[in-house]
Order: structure tokens, then C-alpha cells, then sequence
């Protein structure tokens, strides 16, 4: 039996209709995985559910808490989206295959996490601007973010870079996952329960990154183009994983700019 309290899970939530609780660990179009006491399973939404959607944002996304009729013969049906402690949106423009959810609203990237790891490369495609771009949202996510700026061991000093990302006022951290420089010290971030969202452009590190804390290759690693240090697309759809030290990490794929998801009130 799986501990949903390791993932986070809250027992106030419980269910008192017979359904169970669960946590999202992938979204492949209209099917889930989730995380349950009786391991991973395949999952889709109820119909009941899918009628009261409107938005993209009312549909589970990885990380959510949601609960569940459990089927262990076949898919089990989402029926309840539980509330979200943090999220990350940005603006949603094509929609999700359905007739009745409209598009131009919000879509949620990630939800229920404490960190928001903002990865940069040190090279030639750094850019302290777009990363004052990734800072604003992830304060606005819920989630505390952090810049880590990887590849350190690619050039000789980045006190400069250090300097221009804490007038942004946020922890950074450079780092190589190749020599093992500084990464000791996202150990304070890794405590069990805790889930880190990872955000960043394609080729910035996050799939090594993710590798190294999961002290196992997890996700393939591309090169960066020697042209314009720009990266690779690897990340392909957003996933949780746990790590061996007990906290999450939800992966996502490389994002060059973000459409920031303004709320109207």
C-alpha cells in the first residue's frame, strides 16, 4: 500500500463517499496516472465532471489532488478536483479537444508544490530579464521560487550573473550536475513531502538536473547548439516523480517564453 501522506497528501481531504484519494503524476490528453494506496493507476474523468468544466483550469493537471472511484479491472473515474495550494499558470489559447472548454483563459501548468526551481544556463543564451520574467510568476504561483543557474563548470567566473539574479531579491544557487559543484545546497529544498516545480527554457539543464537527484537516468539528455547555446527540446510532457529523498519534482517541458495568465477580478 502506498502512503499518500509521502505525497504530500493532506488528511482533511479525506472521503467520506467511498471514492479515494489520488495524486496526478501524468496528463496524456483525456488519461491520467494516479497516485493511490493501491499504487498507480489509469484514470479519466467522470462525465459528471467534464459537464461542469469551463475552463482549462478546471481540469486536473499534474500535481492536482483529486479523488477517485477506484476500478481495479479497468480506468477509475475522476469525480472531485481538490483545492489547489499553489499553482502555475500561464494563458491558454488552444483549448483541449472539447467543444464546451473555451480556450482564452488559464491553463495550469503544475499545482501543489512549495518550490519553483527557475533553471538557467551560464552561457551565451543567459538572459536576467527572462528570468525576472519566470521570477514574477512563480510569486504569483504561490510557490517560492529559486534560480539555479546550471552549467557552471562551463565558464570561468559567474559572479556577475550571481550578482544581476539577487537584485531580483531570490535565492540562487550555480550549480553542475557534471563536476558536482553547489549542489549540495539545494539539500534544504529536497525534504520529503516537498515538491519542487522545475521551469526553464529547452537545454538549460533540467533533465540532468532531475537525473542527478533521482540518482538514476530518468530523462534523456540533449546537447545545447553551439550556434546560440540554445537548447535541445527533451522534456516532452509534464510529470512527478519522486525522489530518493523523499521530496517531488514535477518535470516540464522547456518554455521560451512565458504568456503570463493575468487573472480578472
Amino acid at each position: 500500500m502506498v502512503d499518500l501522506k509521502n505525497y504530500g497528501y493532506i488528511e482533511n481531504n479525506q472521503s467520506t463517499d467511498g471514492t479515494i484519494p489520488g495524486r496526478v503524476t501524468e496528463v496524456h490528453r483525456a488519461q491520467y496516472i494516479i497516485m493511490t494506496v493501491h499504487g498507480e493507476v489509469s484514470a479519466i474523468l467522470k462525465g459528471a465532471f467534464l459537464h461542469k468544466a469551463v475552463s482549462r483550469a478546471d481540469l486536473p493537471c499534474v500535481g492536482d489532488f483529486v479523488l477517485i472511484q477506484y476500478n481495479n479491472s479497468g480506468a477509475s473515474r475522476i469525480v472531485k478536483l481538490l483545492p489547489r495550494h499553489s499553482k502555475f499558470s500561464r494563458s491558454d489559447s488552444f483549448g483541449h479537444g472539447y467543444a464546451h472548454i473555451k480556450a482564452n483563459g488559464e491553463q495550469i501548468i503544475a499545482a501543489n508544490f512549495d518550490y519553483v526551481f527557475i533553471l538557467t544556463s551560464l552561457n551565451h543564451d543567459f538572459n536576467v530579464k527572462r528570468v525576472a520574467r519566470y521570477v514574477t510568476q512563480a510569486r504569483r504561483s504561490g510557490g517560492l521560487p529559486i534560480v539555479v543557474l546550471t552549467k557552471s563548470d562551463l565558464v570561468e567566473s559567474f559572479s556577475q550573473e550571481i550578482v544581476a539574479v539577487r537584485a531580483l531579491d531570490v535565492p540562487v544557487h550555480a550549480v553542475s550536475t557534471y563536476t558536482k559543484f553547489g549542489m549540495s545546497a539545494l539539500d534544504e529544498y529536497l525534504a520529503p513531502g516537498k515538491t519542487i516545480v522545475f521551469l526553464g527554457m529547452s537545454g538549460v539543464g533540467k533533465s540532468s538536473l532531475l537525473n542527478y537527484l533521482m540518482a538514476q537516468e530518468v530523462m534523456a539528455v540533449k546537447g545545447i547548439r553551439k550556434d546560440d547555446s540554445r537548447g535541445r527540446h527533451t522534456t516532452t510532457h509534464r510529470q512527478l516523480f519522486m525522489l530518493p529523498s523523499g521530496s517531488m519534482v514535477i518535470d516540464t517541458p522547456g518554455m521560451r517564453e512565458l504568456g503570463l495568465f493575468q487573472e480578472s477580478h
